[in-house]
């Protein structure tokens, strides 16, 4: 596994989830923009899929990528508010063998500049299982691009100093 005082970007194989009861791969920009993202940054996807807010449809879909030995990172959108539908956090979390609490923290410092005190009612959440990473995002374009810019795309560049999540994640199959 290569360490962050490599110079090179190791690329990694990352899923891309969309929670959501209303969307398609044809209206899914947030997906789509994860997806352009990550590849843009020279990582591999894997997917992207659409499953509905849906607790245990969302668990039997990262516990097939968590076990899957070829994909290091998951990013899902979609789910983290408070309407009786969102579930991604009670979904995810328990999934976790280690949290990353200041993952949410930060997002919403970032977020909040940007829709301020609206960032309240997001329940972005992060966390490691069984060496894959997971980081869970709000639906909309712009929360994706807040997280993906100013956190995610950081922390899974193997060149980032002072530390990055390289080393913590499982080696390509």
């Amino acid at each position: 596994m290569t360490t962050s005082s490599d110079t090179k970007l190791y690329p990694l194989c990352i899923a891309v989830l969309t929670v959501s009861d209303t969307r398609d791969h044809e209206t899914d920009s947030s997906g789509a923009f994860l997806a352009k993202a990550l590849t843009d940054q020279g990582h591999h996807l894997h997917g992207p899929r659409i499953v509905r807010d849906d607790i245990y449809q969302i668990r039997a879909v990262l516990s097939d990528w968590i076990a899957n030995p070829n994909i290091q990172a998951i990013i899902t959108n979609g789910g983290t508010g408070f309407s009786s539908r969102d579930s991604t956090p009670e979904a995810v979390s328990p999934l976790f063998d280690k949290n990353i609490e200041g993952f949410g923290e930060l997002f919403r410092q970032f977020s909040f500049k940007e829709i301020g005190s609206s960032t309240l009612q997001s329940r972005s959440i992060a966390g490691i299982a069984n060496n894959t990473i997971i980081f869970s995002l709000p639906g909309s374009t712009a929360a994706c691009a807040t997280g993906w810019n100013h956190i995610i795309s950081e922390q899974l560049d193997s060149t980032f100093q002072p530390c990055n999540f390289i080393a913590h994640l499982r080696d390509k199959g």
